[in-house]
């Protein structure tokens, strides 16, 4: 089969082709596993943390991607979840040990024995891939392949952080940055919540005339300050000068949910701006957003179906994996990125 491997940790400001195409053995399913063939797979910023070493692959080479969608080409043994030819979709979450405590409270985002696709194990930048059968999403027929692989990724994982948030109807939330998860969660605040009201940061006059078309009430820069002060904000961006000046922007007693695995190193200085009576005093909570738990990919692709929401993407070649990264790690968003496989 083929597929696009990272060999090594690299900066894609130096390589601009991190992924190798290479030729590969097509994968065995294992006794409870699923064999998929890969028809689209999204393209995610936490592709650009495991290339350049923020969340590094244990092992190389390995193919990433974590946001696939195909259909079951062969069942292990054990394996009767699905039927030849169902479309399914494999999200971030890959395996988790289903004994400890978290497994058993339905927090598995937080085992310690928690497996990533495409960073763990193999993943959807390949003709071919293999999951186990539980970890694997049904998806709903009014999604096409392309609009349903953002939704696995971007979408769950905006859908728990927007639960972390606590938002009620009517309150006030606040979007920082503005690529492939927060676009979706506009639009899922816009169903769930139709009296909130959603302000948007980016850098990107692009981006900040998108999140108005989408329903956004105001778009500003990320360092403007919000006309008013905000119930909850959800960070999505790579940096830390968002993280302060969303601070900045909160309300008495409001929550910033901190959507990203890691944060890069470039403005790290912007923490010693950090002033405890202007940013976190007055009971404003800062909370992290680790992984998503099957729940949420199952219960946002059901609130994606009847809602329903339909992603805006752009779709790349399997070969363009590469130009896909780069565009994203040069901020060239609007919606998601895809790579139709072949």
């Amino acid at each position: 089969m083929k597929a696009m491997v990272l060999n090594k940790i690299c900066s894609l400001k130096e390589n601009k082709n991190p992924l190798e195409l290479v030729n590969l053995p097509d994968p065995v399913p294992g006794e409870r596993e699923i064999v998929v063939k890969v028809s689209a797979c999204g393209v995610c910023h936490t592709e650009l943390d495991e290339i350049e070493g923020r969340t590094p692959p244990p092992v190389f080479p390995v193919v990433p991607g974590h946001q696939v969608v195909g259909r079951v080409e062969k069942a292990g043994s054990k394996a009767s979840k699905f039927k030849i030819g169902d479309r399914v979709g494999i999200a971030w979450i890959y395996s988790a040990c289903g004994r400890c405590n978290f497994c058993l409270e339905g927090r598995e985002n937080l085992c310690e024995s928690f497996k990533a696709t495409g960073r763990d194990a193999n993943g959807g930048h390949a003709q071919y891939t293999t999951v186990l059968e539980d970890f694997a999403f049904k998806i709903p027929d009014v999604f096409s392949d392309s609009e349903a692989a953002p939704l696995l990724c971007a979408g769950a994982i905006g859908y728990r952080s927007l639960r972390l948030t606590g938002i009620k109807d009517g309150q006030k939330l606040g979007l920082t940055g503005f690529g492939a998860s927060a676009h979706l969660v506009l639009k899922m605040t816009r169903h769930k919540y139709r009296n909130a009201r959603v302000f948007v940061f980016a850098r990107s006059e692009k981006e900040r005339n998108f999140a108005k078309e989408l329903g956004a009430v105001w778009a500003g820069d990320t360092a403007e300050g919000s006309p008013e002060k905000l119930n909850c904000i959800i960070d999505t961006t790579p940096a830390w000068k968002p993280v302060v000046e969303a601070l900045n922007n909160l309300e008495k007693g409001g929550r910033l949910v901190i959507n990203a695995i890691r944060k890069e190193e470039m403005d790290k200085e912007y923490l010693l701006r950090l002033d405890y009576p202007a940013h976190l005093w007055l009971e404003k909570e800062i909370k992290s957003v680790a992984n998503v738990a099957r729940r949420d990919v199952s219960e946002f692709l059901d609130l994606a179906a009847e809602i329903p929401i339909k992603p805006e993407f752009q779709e790349f070649r399997l070969e363009e994996a590469n130009k896909a990264l780069v565009e994203l790690k040069e901020r060239k968003i609007r919606g998601a990125k895809v790579l139709r496989i072949v």
